[in-house]
C-alpha cells in the first residue's frame, strides 16, 4: 500500500506562489507576459499563480509528454499538444509543475523560442534536484525540494493525486 508522506502544506504552497506572483509583477511592471502552462501538471498552479500576478497576463496552454504512467521520465519528449496563441515577439514565462530531470523543460524551451518570442522564462513550482540531467533553471520557482515522487496539488502518479490540496512524498 502507498504511503502519502506530506512535504509543502497549503499554507506554504500559497505562500511561495504569491512570492513569485510579486517578483514576476515587479520584473514586468512595464508590460505583459504570456504564461504556458504544461498541462496536465501546472494547471491548478498557474490558476492560482496567474491570479496573484498584479499585470496583463495572457493564458496558453502545451501539453507534452515523458512520464507514460511510471515514475520515471522516458527521455523522449513528444509534444501532444502545442500553443495556440501567437508569442512571436512576447515575453513568455513557461509554467511547470515540477523541474526535475530539466529534460522537458529545457526541450520546451527550446520548442517555444522557435516562434520567436521576445524572451522565454520558466517558472516551477517545484525545483527538484535529484535526478537533474540538464543545466536547466528555474527562473522563477516556490519550493525546493532534494528528492522524493511528489504527486498532489497537480502533481500525479498515473494520473492519480492530482487533486490533494498539498504536495506529499509517495512512499
Amino acid at each position: 500500500m502507498q504511503k502519502l508522506v506530506s512535504v509543502v502544506t497549503k499554507d506554504e504552497i500559497a505562500k511561495g506562489i504569491s512570492e513569485v506572483a510579486r517578483e514576476i509583477s515587479s520584473d514586468y511592471a512595464d508590460g505583459e507576459v504570456v504564461l504556458i502552462g504544461v498541462l496536465k501538471g501546472a494547471f491548478i498552479f498557474l490558476s492560482d499563480l496567474a491570479r496573484l500576478i498584479s499585470i496583463p497576463v495572457f493564458i496558453d496552454f502545451i501539453r507534452v509528454s515523458s512520464y507514460n504512467g511510471g515514475e520515471q521520465s522516458s527521455g523522449k519528449i513528444t509534444v501532444t499538444q502545442d500553443i495556440e496563441m501567437d508569442i512571436k515577439d512576447k515575453d513568455v514565462i513557461i509554467v511547470e509543475d515540477i523541474l526535475d530531470t530539466g529534460i522537458t523543460l529545457s526541450f520546451l524551451v527550446d520548442h517555444l523560442k522557435s516562434f520567436q518570442p521576445k524572451s522565454v522564462k520558466t517558472c516551477a513550482l517545484i525545483n527538484k534536484t535529484e535526478r537533474r540531467e540538464t543545466n536547466a533553471q528555474a527562473d522563477y520557482w516556490c519550493h525546493l525540494i532534494e528528492k522524493g515522487f511528489l504527486v498532489g496539488y497537480g502533481l500525479d502518479y498515473a494520473e492519480r493525486y492530482r487533486d490533494l490540496p498539498e504536495i506529499y512524498c509517495l512512499k
